[in-house]
């Protein structure tokens, strides 16, 4: 047995499995504020025979999202900057709304360092600096978030500069790294990274009052708990932890994987009917199409790999038909699978020219998405090509580290799938190409 719950911001759906096949699914409202306690009321109101059977609890946790939305229960972050020179003609927090800039900052700086695509390139780390930075901050910063040019090559002067952070503010300082974030855009890697670390305080906090409640949820004994991410696969708590920025937009693409499921499709366009609105996404190969380049969160530029979505209004019926022809390919028609609780308020005539699906528990896609989705993980790396440069080999070693990702995150690793992506150029670092790969697997069993 297999639990999935989605903790959404008005209900809470809960959804029983046995193998691929929904045994009972409850939904149930929301307490504001309360996701620990939300869950807990869902997961209570499903049968406590089978419920007792289940050794997987999959989580889909907002409370990123909210956090950053409503600038609520976020960490004082000291953004240290490592490039000098290099690296001032945008300022760190550049272009943050005002609001969020001020909940989350506790003080910038720009130190000299970074590095290049080949070891010469590299600047020696500004130690005195950094060390004075983090003197500064002691007592008022409770997290950091380091950034230096070029770290998705060689992270190691982020690693020193956490040291001498931690060296100088405490040993159980949260210090995250953007190459941990991946992505060579400096200004998208660091926001990335600045959002991990405002999250960190609050998400901990989640994860720590999850783990004590699963003793009275009434599961099998060492049932695992793996929550969500914003590609649609699960990670387990300590990977949250690390990454909080990964659960947000976790939400939507869950709900666009269990649409997928549900219908027994793998490409598809879906459409999540709310009470007010309506989130209109794709399906590729059984997983959320993903956004371009320049995806915001709360007003933030982030490199995060969110779900590409169109927002509108729920009875708005002929905006929800345009925002479904703008998500179909150019080439060929796909489904459209209609999901959510206000998905039967939609009239079929309203979607004239579309093959209309409406898959049965489609009211708790999102929890079905969660229970069925596995642990993922990815990789990212910049490399130069020149003579007697096998990228075959790196694309190897590319592959490895996802794999190594997805089962840091949980996995089987036993059962772990890779999968690499194409290539892609950096326009501005000529003979560079940016290596991508995924995996994927089952949780690691009890």
């Amino acid at each position: 047995m297999i639990l999935g719950v989605d903790v959404g911001p008005t209900n809470t759906d809960a959804v029983l499995l046995d193998g691929d096949r929904a045994v009972r699914a409850v939904k149930v409202p929301s307490l504001a504020g309360d996701a620990v306690g939300s869950l807990a009321a869902a997961v209570r109101a499903l049968p406590a025979g089978p419920r007792g059977r289940a050794t997987q609890l999959a989580v889909g946790l907002r409370v990123a999202a909210r956090a950053v939305r409503e600038r609520d229960g976020l960490a004082r972050v000291g953004v240290l900057r490592v490039g000098g020179s290099a690296a001032d003609a945008v300022r760190p927090l550049f272009g943050w709304p005002g609001a969020l800039r001020d909940a989350v900052c506790a003080g910038t700086a720009n130190v000299r360092g970074g590095g290049g695509l080949a070891p010469r390139d590299t600047t020696p780390l500004d130690r005195d600096a950094v060390a004075r930075f983090g003197a500064s901050l002691a007592g008022r910063a409770e997290a950091f978030a380091v950034t230096a040019v070029f770290s998705p090559v060689d992270g190691g002067q982020e690693r020193e500069a956490a040291e001498i952070l931690r060296a100088e503010t405490g040993p159980d300082t949260t210090v995250l790294l953007s190459s941990d974030v991946g992505t060579l855009d400096l200004l998208a890697r660091e926001n990335a990274t600045v959002l991990d670390a405002a999250l960190s305080v609050l998400v901990s906090r989640v994860a720590d009052e999850l783990t004590a409640t699963l003793p009275r949820l009434g599961l099998a004994p060492g049932a695992a708990v793996l929550v969500t991410r914003s590609d649609g696969t699960l990670m387990s708590l300590e990977y949250l932890r690390r990454q909080p920025g990964l659960s947000l937009g976790s939400g939507p693409a869950c709900t666009i994987r269990g649409a997928g499921l549900l219908a027994g499709l793998r490409d598809a366009v879906v459409a999540d009917i709310g009470e007010r609105r309506a989130r209109v996404g794709a399906l590729t190969g059984g997983y959320p199409q993903e956004a371009g380049p320049g995806e915001r969160i709360g007003g933030v530029p982030v490199s995060l790999r969110f779900p590409d979505l169109i927002t509108v209004r729920a009875d708005a019926h002929r905006e929800l038909a345009e925002a479904a022809d703008r998500m179909r390919p150019a080439a060929g028609l796909l489904p459209l699978i209609l999901v959510g609780g206000g998905a039967d308020g939609v009239p079929g005539g309203a979607l004239t020219g579309f093959d209309v699906v409406r898959p049965e528990h489609g009211g708790v896609a999102g929890a079905f998405g969660a229970a069925a989705s596995p642990v993922g993980g990815q990789y990212d790396r910049i490399v130069h090509r020149g003579p007697g440069r096998r990228l075959d080999a790196v694309r190897d070693e590319v592959r490895d580290l996802a794999r190594a990702g997805a089962v840091r995150a949980g996995a089987d690793p036993r059962r772990v799938r890779t999968h690499a992506e194409p290539d892609l150029p950096v326009p501005y670092l000529p003979g560079a190409v940016l290596l991508r790969a995924r995996a994927v697997g089952p949780p690691l069993p009890l």
